[in-house]
């Protein structure tokens, strides 16, 4: 199989946050791995939200109340406090399960995919802390996704065989909608 070599600035990427620049040139089976990442992840998700809704009586505040407190994580007190607040205990029995399944059907289609991989990254986030499994070290396998999910919005991976090339090029009055619209990029992408 032979690769695509790089042809001017295509493959070059740039940024500066707090007056550090980085730039670097991607090779030219990136596009390939930044949708395997997309795939994989979304697949996962749709599978774990799909698992729990057919499965029946979803109930996080176990989980809440008791895992992070087991596992020893800084955040036991916020965790128990959301395992023993009702309300919020009814919202994460159906964002959890509901959450997982819109955010892999987002990736899959590649529709949303920086929103999907936003909330994403965020409830990964908060399975890195409620797991806080830390024994090998503070890098572990939830917080290791966390990153993938920000991988996948970071390199608008939604373009890449993904709806949203075609709603960003989806023209209103002449005009693409993400340049009638531009901060739909947060989303798109």
């Amino acid at each position: 199989m032979a690769a695509n070599q790089m042809n001017g600035q295509a493959n070059t990427f740039e940024s500066t946050i707090g007056g550090i620049t980085l730039s670097g040139k991607a090779n030219s089976l990136s596009a390939w791995f930044v949708l395997a990442l997309r795939l994989m992840m979304g697949y996962a998700f749709l599978y774990s939200g799909v698992d729990k809704i057919l499965a029946g009586g979803f109930d996080a505040q176990g989980y809440l109340v008791g895992g992070a407190a087991a596992s020893g994580s800084p955040l036991v007190g916020l965790f128990a406090w959301m395992g023993q607040t009702g309300w919020f205990v009814e919202f994460v029995n159906v964002a959890v399960p509901w959450g997982e399944v819109l955010i892999g059907l987002g990736l899959l289609v590649g529709l949303l995919t920086r929103l999907a991989a936003f909330w994403g990254a965020f409830m990964m986030l908060l399975f890195y802390f409620g797991n806080w499994d830390v024994a090998h070290g503070v890098i572990n396998g939830d917080f290791a996704y966390m990153l993938v999910f920000l991988a996948v919005a970071a390199f608008g991976a939604g373009r890449i065989l993904g709806l949203d090339a075609l709603v960003e090029r989806y023209e209103v009055n002449g005009k693409p909608l993400v340049e009638r619209y531009p901060k739909l990029r947060y989303i798109l992408g």
